[in-house]
């Protein structure tokens, strides 16, 4: 009877041994920070991105209408995330200077607050796309560039309210604005023309365009009849 060629101990009983996880790339960090004049009032965030060099990637702010603070950090995680998505970044850290939000997406803070909670869900979806997602807690001296860029979208809309051109000059505005100047310049001199008295009526010994119903001032000069 022929014998089997040897099998290597233990080789087929448990199947293919699993690959080892391909190591995920060098990761991103991304500072994020959001911004609210008022609470809830006028409100931005802004966005830094490091790439796995350390080398900023993306910078990104926006101006977001009337909102919390809180409301605000949340938008910025989710630009954060969805430019590292959309980019084909698989590793991402993420640094932010609010606690309240760093706690809530590491599970030991609950979302009580209702405008918070769908920005949290959708956090929470979008980090779970990653190999890699970690978030962490900076002091605000660590987080200069997210907050300088937050506080520029909301200069550049100037608290919130979008620039509008400034409205034409009315011709009273103007002549208020010029004030004295306007009111000492120079009146024109009054024009002589020579006129003849005939019949009752004055007149004009010159072609004058006048409009129908001018009222005129007129001084009257007596020169000497010449001889006939």
């Amino acid at each position: 009877m022929p014998r089997r060629p040897p099998t290597p101990r233990g080789k087929g009983l448990f199947g293919e041994a699993p690959s080892e996880p391909k190591p995920a790339g060098a990761a991103y960090r991304a500072n994020i920070d959001g911004a609210s004049r008022g609470n809830p009032g006028p409100a931005a965030y802004g966005v830094v991105i490091h790439d796995g060099r350390g080398e900023i990637a993306a910078k990104l702010k926006k101006y977001i209408g009337r909102m919390t603070n809180n409301v605000a950090e949340y938008y910025g995680l989710i630009a954060a995330l969805d430019y590292a998505e959309s980019h084909g970044v698989r590793a991402i850290r993420v640094e932010s200077d609010s606690e309240l939000l760093v706690k809530q997406m590491r599970g030991q803070y609950k979302v009580k607050s209702e405008d918070l909670r769908p920005l949290f869900e959708r956090a929470q979806k979008m980090s779970k796309a990653f190999d890699s997602f970690r978030i962490e807690h900076v002091y605000r001296e660590q987080n200069r560039e997210a907050d300088a860029l937050a506080n520029e979208a909301l200069d550049e809309t100037e608290g919130g309210k979008p620039k509008l051109p400034a409205p034409p000059k009315s011709a009273s505005s103007a002549k208020s604005e010029s004030g004295a100047k306007s009111e000492s310049s120079p009146k024109p001199e009054p024009r002589k023309i020579q006129a003849r008295f005939r019949g009752g009526v004055l007149y004009l010994l010159e072609d004058v365009e006048l409009p129908d119903g001018m009222v005129v001032d007129v001084s009257i000069h007596l020169r000497p009849k010449p001889p006939a």
